[in-house]
């Protein structure tokens, strides 16, 4: 039997009808997780409410260290192969990481008010997080000022060079509570040993971390078809496909 594919950022009937299927897909998820989280999971004993934010920070965190894998990648395929299309991609993956970098530490903060009692402390994961929010936020400023300096809203290689070197802060970021004496929690989920939550927790934890992750890789595909329609083709990509001998059959 004869399989297709769809491309999901392909601008057709059928690419917006994939993409449209995704959204739909993170919507459920994340209906799943908000019934999940605030009537099945129970309240922490230590914490309290404040606890529930877990629900938000944690997968803004972890869609962010996704996101900025997307950067990596994609800045790596454009150095590489020069296409455009890998641009795109890292720029909208640098945006959502951004976003989602902004809303990790604002969920962070509001939690160390309400467990800590400060909004900010100088503690390593919190440091390190600032660092990477402010890297990838300097990358988006430096895509502007080059675009505002060519005239044309395109890919820079010094850009793309701080997308692939930036990316050194994600393992920071996530190790930083083992490496050094930190007052954020320690790994939940992923901890050595047998993982120290209730199992109503877990799922309502997973069900966000994948709502978000959904959510993201949505976002991300209409970033890119949106980029394409205002920017066009690849002048490389469409000259080299011109080239391409015509297939008869």
């Amino acid at each position: 039997m004869r399989t297709t594919t769809v491309d999901l950022t392909a601008d057709t009937p059928a690419g917006a009808a994939a993409r449209r299927t995704t959204a739909w897909t993170a919507g459920g998820l994340a209906a799943a997780a908000a019934v999940t989280s605030g009537l099945l999971a129970p309240t922490d004993a230590a914490q309290g409410q404040a606890q529930r934010l877990m629900y938000v920070h944690v997968p803004a965190a972890w869609v962010a260290y996704l996101a900025f894998t997307v950067v990596l990648a994609a800045s790596l395929a454009h150095l590489i192969r020069g296409d455009l299309r890998w641009d795109r991609y890292a720029r909208a993956g640098a945006e959502i990481g951004v976003a989602l970098t902004a809303v990790a530490l604002a969920s962070g903060a509001y939690w160390g008010h309400l467990v800590w009692g400060t909004w900010w402390a100088w503690d390593p994961r919190l440091v390190s997080t600032a660092l990477l929010l402010l890297t990838y936020a300097g990358y988006l400023a430096l895509r502007r000022a080059a675009a505002e300096r060519t005239g044309r809203d395109g890919a820079d290689r010094t850009a793309a060079v701080l997308g692939v070197a930036g990316f050194l802060l994600v393992p920071v970021v996530h190790f930083s509570v083992v490496w050094w004496r930190s007052l954020h929690q320690p790994a939940t989920v992923l901890a050595p040993e047998r993982p120290p939550i209730d199992a109503r927790m877990g799922l309502a934890l997973l069900l966000a971390v994948a709502a978000a992750s959904v959510a993201a890789l949505c976002v991300l595909l209409y970033r890119v078809v949106r980029l394409s329609r205002r920017h066009g083709p690849d002048p490389a990509t469409s000259a080299s496909r011109r080239r391409e001998p015509a297939r008869v059959g």
